[in-house]
């Protein structure tokens, strides 16, 4: 595959396309600033009724230095807050998480199903199944970084393949 896509680069005449992807695979579906990695942001579908939906991805910082999601935002939903679900016998418990979610220098932090997430608030509209909303990531030292969550079906737990990152 590789020969067959080098030789197609070449014959279109596009020689100044840089080959260094050939060696690795290129994650389709994450976000790089800086020192931050953002892997596969997304969401599940959700109706046009629907009071909120919540996002999920995981955060590497690759740097020496620790950083701080502090915000986020997106206009496809009245506002985003950073949430924690807990369970303390055996009662499920949702709180926001003041102060933002801390990012340790070579560490990651996950934001999945049943822990650390975002919740968007008033989602507008509805999520519709192989969608994609925009969401600003506001950190401390990073600044904004935009990324796209794809949006699963109901339910899903975010390993469906995404077409077209």
């Amino acid at each position: 595959m590789r020969r067959t896509l080098l030789r197609a680069v070449l014959m279109t005449g596009a020689a100044f396309v840089s080959l260094p992807f050939l060696g690795a695979p290129v994650a389709a579906h994450d976000f790089r600033a800086g020192d931050l990695a953002i892997d596969h942001p997304w969401t599940r579908a959700v109706g046009a009724a629907a009071p909120t939906a919540a996002g999920y991805m995981v955060i590497r910082n690759t740097g020496a230095a620790p950083d701080r999601l502090v915000s986020a935002e997106t206009p496809r939903a009245a506002r985003i807050e950073m949430h924690e679900m807990s369970v303390t016998d055996g009662i499920m418990r949702m709180r926001p998480i003041a102060g933002g979610i801390p990012l340790p220098p070579g560490g990651e932090v996950r934001l999945a199903p049943g822990g650390l997430h975002l919740m968007l608030i008033g989602p507008q509209g509805g999520f519709e199944q192989g969608a994609r909303v925009p969401v600003t990531l506001v950190f401390e030292h990073a600044g904004r970084i935009t990324v796209e969550l794809a949006v699963d079906a109901p339910g899903g737990r975010g390993t469906a393949p995404h077409q077209g990152h």
